[in-house]
């Protein structure tokens, strides 16, 4: 063994003569918050969701393992899922929605605060979304109701330019 002193490679990148060109969502870019507020309003089966928010058009970089949210579904057994509508690339193409892209089964059976992206781990715990209108995050119990009056609060952190 040796010792070695490598770069990543978007550092390889900007380092490179010529520069080859990094998005702000790689170098640079600027972290945003959104915030999200909400208290379910009468009980939801099994399968309910709600829209947290919608992320900006073009290439963002969600920082899923930054964002957090004290979730009190109190429902026995609650899980919460957390990924997308489905939306636009820039290219006109749709792109299929993902009930769990972000976070699969959260176990949110007692109340708290709680970390999302952690089935993101080959990306950081980040997931970069490149669309024309941008897109809808949306957090969803997948196996039980939600009750009335169940809270949600929290913000997700995501990069742009």
């Amino acid at each position: 063994m040796a010792v070695t002193t490598q770069k990543s490679s978007e550092y390889t990148n900007v380092t490179a003569v010529p520069a080859v060109n990094v998005g702000p969502s790689e170098h640079h870019g600027r972290v945003r918050q959104m915030f999200f507020t909400h208290a379910q309003a009468g009980a939801g089966d099994a399968t309910s969701s709600v829209a947290l928010g919608k992320l900006p058009g073009g290439k963002v970089r969600l920082l899923a393992s930054q964002s957090k949210a004290y979730v009190n579904w109190t429902t026995a057994s609650a899980t919460l899922d957390l990924g997308w509508d489905a939306y636009t690339d820039p290219d006109g193409n749709a792109v299929a929605a993902d009930s769990d892209g972000i976070d699969d089964g959260i176990n949110v059976d007692t109340a708290g605060f709680q970390t999302f992206g952690s089935i993101l781990t080959a990306t950081g715990g980040t997931k970069v979304f490149e669309s024309k209108d941008g897109v809808v995050i949306r957090a969803t119990s997948q196996s039980t109701a939600i009750a009335d009056g169940d809270d949600l609060v929290g913000y997700l952190l995501y990069v742009v330019d």
